[in-house]
């Protein structure tokens, strides 16, 4: 059993219920978990001390949506849409077909690569889902490269997501039903979670609501991809079969507001036997690569509704694994505060991943995930907008950047 002391902590922003931040800091590490947490003048002997000069400690960045298992490029359709092209959903067909075309291993060294670029960037735990293949052959195959890598630990978490789009060409229903049915059934012993692409060019409500409730039926998780290019009914959707999430959330009427509040009444975060309701993630890359509104995330706090930031990074509208520029995007543009936004990239992503328990906040008995910023405060995530103020990154106790 061998101890680590980090220590000389300007800033300690342990993100525990209370948001708590500790000034001239330390934390005691025990192999993989966080063992003691105070101050540095009082902080027990260690078989090794990591001195971090004065640098500020948050928990590492957990990314709860991103889209990692793809091949191929999509730079010239985010060329046109910056001159002006309106997005639609259908740019997913391009990388279906290059992606269709990679190989296992080429597959896997891409999402090894995508993650390392996550991890330099302080994310340390992190969800991916399939939804590039698009046929029942592809979407088994790929669901069992990431069941590899998250049996490595190279990942934490996998989501299904066959019902991303209908492949051109085919039935928009027997293409629903394969995905509710045959393919669900392939990829269902390797991920823990199903998607849906609920919106106008994807899925309508029916089909969303009957891929959601075989893979409710199947022991899986649920998520959602919602309101993202108008209003429609993900956001109710999801609130009505108790999803862990609906990301995206960029139009949001009164009753999406209260449909998600009603879900988190009865949560208390100090009764860890309650479910959390439905966590509003937002993915502000996203909305300025699409140039949609961005996601009202003060409005949804103020509701009582806890959110999300995720990096959403995929090939066509968000090629960034940057939590640090989506923490600096919603104090700056999102009316976010600062402690909200590392909150929401922390503790919410935990939340919207069911994870709470283990990973999100510095506090005793969790897994030990630190991001070191190469800062005395965290406030210069907002201050220096897209500066590379990662310094150093460990998690489950072993450093793995910096």
């Amino acid at each position: 059993m061998s101890t680590t002391l980090i220590t000389n902590i300007s800033e300690l922003t342990t993100v525990d219920p209370e948001n708590r931040v500790l000034h001239n800091a330390a934390v005691v590490i025990e192999n993989s978990k966080i063992v003691w947490i105070g101050a540095a003048t009082e902080a027990p002997s260690a078989d090794e001390t990591v001195d971090v000069e004065g640098r500020a400690v948050l928990p590492g960045w957990v990314d709860s949506h991103t889209h990692l298992v793809f091949a191929g490029d999509r730079s010239a359709e985010f060329e046109a849409r910056m001159a002006g092209e309106a997005y639609a959903a259908g740019g997913i067909s391009v990388t279906m077909e290059a992606t269709r075309g990679a190989s296992d291993d080429q597959l896997k060294a891409l999402v090894r690569q995508r993650v390392a670029e996550a991890v330099r960037g302080g994310t340390t735990y992190l969800e991916t889902k399939t939804g590039y293949g698009l046929s029942q052959v592809e979407e088994a195959r790929h669901a069992r490269l990431l069941a590899e890598l998250r049996e490595a630990g190279e990942i934490d978490a996998v989501t299904y997501l066959g019902a991303h789009l209908v492949p051109p060409g085919e039935d928009a229903q027997t293409y629903t039903e394969l995905a509710a049915g045959p393919m669900l059934q392939d990829v269902k012993d390797n991920v823990q979670w199903a998607d849906v692409f609920c919106e106008e060019g994807a899925f309508t409500a029916d089909q969303s609501r009957q891929v959601l409730t075989a893979a409710a039926e199947a022991g899986l998780g649920l998520r959602v991809h919602g309101n993202q290019l108008g209003t429609g009914p993900g956001v109710k959707l999801a609130a009505e079969l108790g999803a862990a999430s609906v990301d995206h959330v960029n139009y949001l009427d009164d009753e999406d507001v209260d449909a998600l509040a009603e879900t988190w009444k009865s949560w208390d975060p100090s009764e860890r036997t309650w479910t959390p309701g439905t966590v509003a993630t937002c993915l502000p890359a996203c909305d300025l690569s699409t140039r949609q509104p961005l996601a009202p995330g003060r409005r949804l706090i103020d509701a009582g509704i806890e959110i999300a930031l995720a990096s959403n990074c995929n090939p066509g509208t968000s090629y960034t694994s940057s939590m640090n520029f989506c923490i600096g995007t919603a104090v700056l543009q999102m009316g976010l505060s600062l402690a909200e936004a590392i909150r929401a990239a922390t503790y919410g992503g935990a939340l919207a991943l069911r994870a709470q328990e283990e990973v999100g906040s510095i506090e005793v008995g969790k897994r030990a995930d630190l991001h070191v910023l190469d800062a005395p405060a965290a406030i210069h995530l907002a201050y220096r907008p897209g500066m590379p103020l990662t310094h150093s990154a460990f998690r489950a106790g072993e450093r793995v950047q910096g």
